[in-house]
């Protein structure tokens, strides 16, 4: 009879999902340097243009994280392609396809076509990192981005968001995943802890700041401290988008000028990570500086002005 219970108390063990144990931080021995980024892709094919020695020492060398969405084809091909390939190093990516993205600002809509489809795609991407070592942020500005939507909109998407957290805390037991809460001047901290808490923020590592802004890393700290803090009953550490917020933010938010890189890639820093997510160089829209350039094309002139702040 002891010996029957200890069996099946073996293979509930062996059938149950993997734990969160492991810190991808600790599996790994520094952040992975993508040799295909949009800036290394352009340095490579740009050697006699007076900006490449800039960008390659800058920019193009730097980590950064690989972005996913529609654009990537079938995405359990694409994501396992990307993280089997970076070795010991620690890959950073964006899951970027909620339906009705950017519903508000405009600039990037797209996503999914329906919510089911979304559904799948996301535990597709969740699968095809496995057991892999990996930070991965979860859709920017979905749980900002409210404001021209109604109800019903807003809870479709909560749910969605929700389901995400699920497969990845199900799936990708050795990433940590966090939730996008928008940036320092966007949401209140509480009103933001609250649609983080509804949309799972629970089933995974955190939450990111700053994501495509420009806010200072002591601003975006100050904002996180304080969502962290809201959260009801239990906290939750966070990771800054720290791209391009070297001069800080003067109002404007779609390819401002007068901007500068800020640090680099690294743990710690005020947050868990200080990580460079949007791709510097890479377009917010046809706008500002970038009066022709689509979101996520990459622009020289916008990666060379950001290394010298201009």
């Amino acid at each position: 009879m002891i010996r029957a219970l200890a069996l099946a108390l073996l293979a509930v063990v062996a059938t149950a999902p993997a734990a969160h144990a492991a810190s991808p931080v600790g599996l790994t021995d520094g952040f992975y340097v993508d040799p295909d980024s949009n800036p290394a892709v352009w340095v490579r094919d740009h050697a006699g243009d007076g900006r490449q020695a800039a960008i390659r020492a800058n920019i193009s060398t730097k980590p950064i994280a690989r972005w996913f969405g529609a654009w990537s084809g079938d995405i359990k091909t694409a994501v396992s392609g990307y993280v089997n390939k970076t070795g010991t190093k620690l890959p950073v990516l964006v899951a970027y396809n909620i339906p009705g993205r950017d519903a508000c600002g405009g600039h990037s809509g797209g996503g999914a076509g329906t919510p089911e489809a979304y559904r799948t795609w996301i535990s597709s991407f969740a699968s095809a990192i496995g057991t892999r070592p990996a930070v991965v942020v979860i859709e920017p500005d979905s749980l900002a981005d409210f404001g021209c939507m109604d109800g019903g909109k807003v809870a479709e998407r909560t749910a969605m968001i929700k389901y995400a957290t699920e497969q990845f805390r199900a799936k990708a037991p050795n990433t940590w995943a966090y939730l996008d809460a928008g940036n320092a001047q966007w949401v209140p901290a509480a009103t933001m802890a609250g649609r983080l808490d509804s949309a799972g923020v629970r089933n995974v590592r955190g939450f990111s700041i700053n994501v495509s802004n420009y806010h200072t890393t002591a601003a975006s700290t100050a904002y996180g401290n304080s969502v962290s803090g809201a959260l009801p009953g239990y906290t939750k550490p966070y990771v800054i988008d720290t791209s391009r917020n070297g001069n800080g933010h003067n109002g404007e938010w779609c390819n401002p000028g007068g901007r500068k890189l800020g640090t680099p890639a690294r743990t710690g820093g005020g947050a868990e990570m200080l990580l460079w997510v949007k791709v510097p160089g890479d377009s917010d829209g046809r706008c500002g500086k970038a009066p022709g350039v689509d979101a996520g094309k990459f622009d020289p002139q916008l990666a060379f002005d950001l290394v010298y702040g201009y």
